[in-house]
């Protein structure tokens, strides 16, 4: 028996451009940063290089300034629309946001290194889990894909949320979290094919960065 399938959703997946707080290897999440001089060069050429490749329909982005300011950047070039939404927000870190991680790792050695080591297991003080995380991001793609099949859109995250997405299509569980690398800016495409008795993902491209490589890392 041949199984019935609906057209497939392209996803262009972006991470956010750099903020003083990446540079000083500060804990964001929820946090509403903005981008620093370099992330929003970095916006500009991410928005232009979507732009040359994928026709988008819709930019859908989290919340806080420093994606919404990526969103906007790569909504402009295509004259469409920007759609914050609290799916793609970043993990809520707790007690830990705006700490160093240098200085939790001080404080909190152990727990800090159960993220590193083993960040399944982790709730951050006061915050929330790479679980809770994977439950919003799962109903996003419930919602998202059959909304949007035969079309291409762009989500624009952060690097926690990117990395639990990226798991999720992969298949994964929470414990291959540090597996897939994110860095500011960086392009993943994925296509979400929709089947009677289920969904299917197809990896076309994870942590893209080329178009960044003109740029310089200085203000």
């Amino acid at each position: 028996m041949t199984k019935t399938k609906t057209p497939q959703t392209r996803i262009i997946l972006v991470r956010h451009g750099q903020t003083v707080w990446n540079r000083e290897e500060r804990f964001r999440g929820q946090t509403d940063v903005a981008l620093d001089a370099v992330g929003l060069r970095q916006a500009e050429a991410t928005g232009r290089y979507v732009a040359r490749r994928w026709p988008v329909s819709i930019v859908y982005a989290s919340p806080l300034k420093r994606t919404m300011q990526t969103a906007e950047a790569i909504a402009r070039p295509q004259g469409i629309t920007v759609e914050p939404t609290k799916y793609l927000i970043d993990v809520h870190f707790g007690d830990w946001q705006g700490e160093l991680a240098a200085e939790i790792a001080r404080r909190q050695p152990d727990l800090f290194r159960a993220w590193l080591e083993a960040p399944h297991t982790v709730r951050f003080p006061g915050g929330e889990s790479l679980e809770i995380v994977r439950h919003r991001l799962t109903k996003m793609l419930d919602d998202l894909t059959p909304h949007h099949t035969g079309e291409t859109i762009a989500l624009v995250g952060h690097a926690v949320v990117n990395r639990v997405l990226l798991c999720i299509v992969l298949g994964w569980g929470n414990e291959r979290f540090w597996r897939v690398r994110q860095d500011t800016c960086a392009v993943n495409v994925f296509d979400a094919q929709v089947y009677e008795a289920g969904r299917a993902y197809t990896i076309c491209l994870i942590n893209d960065t080329s178009h960044l490589e003109h740029l310089s890392d200085t203000d």
